[in-house]
């Protein structure tokens, strides 16, 4: 019931002859830079979506989906609680979220090079602060998570001037219903995978397909400090 499985069945009862390569990896972060960082603070990380998922994608795909953001800012406020960031905790945040940014362009063009027909599909990360994985965090920490989440949004939909379409998760408001989630408070539930499948078949078959929001109220369920 993940969205690729639901996305693949969807296009196939539409008449479309389709394949699945899922190469996804549980706890995956998108580079090597974001899994050393969470080894060192002690998250289980077991690989990263440039080293370890990138080479093996179909020179021959038509279409991909990125949905990266969620272990990464996991692994910016583990980093902080183990005392990352000194007294600036926001400027050690800003740094991570340009690092993300630089990631998701070597990501993007590897895929450019290895698939140049491939329409490329990226769901944003919502803010974590609104999950339910955090409902119980402290102020700082949903803090650190929503500046982290938003600054990772916009780093996403940036590539839609590069023809990637942008599955905004940060601005729907269906993204922060609790039933969106597993019992874990993390990862979608069969409802909420169905739901990202819904956006990602439409993005996938319209041309018209809705730019994400620039701003939205989702970008600040937690006050800023």
């Amino acid at each position: 019931m993940g969205y690729p499985q639901i996305v693949t069945r969807q296009l196939k009862a539409r008449g479309f002859t389709a394949t699945l390569a899922n190469l996804g990896i549980p706890t995956a972060v998108i580079g090597r830079d974001f899994e050393t960082l969470a080894q060192q603070y002690n998250r289980f990380i077991v690989g990263n979506f440039i080293d370890q998922e990138l080479p093996f994608v179909p020179r021959n795909s038509t279409l991909v989906t990125i949905f990266a953001g969620g272990n990464e800012v996991n692994t910016i406020t583990a980093a902080l609680g183990g005392g990352a960031g000194g007294v600036d905790p926001a400027g050690y945040i800003d740094r991570q979220v340009m690092a993300f940014a630089n990631d998701y362009a070597t990501l993007v063009s590897g895929l450019r090079d290895r698939a140049n027909g491939a329409r490329i599909i990226a769901l944003n990360p919502p803010n974590l602060a609104g999950t339910p994985s955090l409902a119980s965090a402290s102020l700082a920490q949903r803090q650190a998570a929503q500046r982290a989440s938003v600054g990772m949004a916009a780093a996403v939909n940036a590539f839609t001037s590069q023809g990637v379409a942008v599955v905004d998760l940060m601005c729907d408001s269906r993204t922060y219903l609790p039933s969106t989630y597993s019992s874990d408070g993390f990862h979608p539930s069969d409802a909420g995978y169905t739901f990202i499948a819904n956006e990602i078949l439409s993005a996938a078959t319209t041309s018209s397909y809705p730019p994400p929001r620039s701003s939205c109220p989702q970008n600040t369920v937690v006050p800023n400090p």
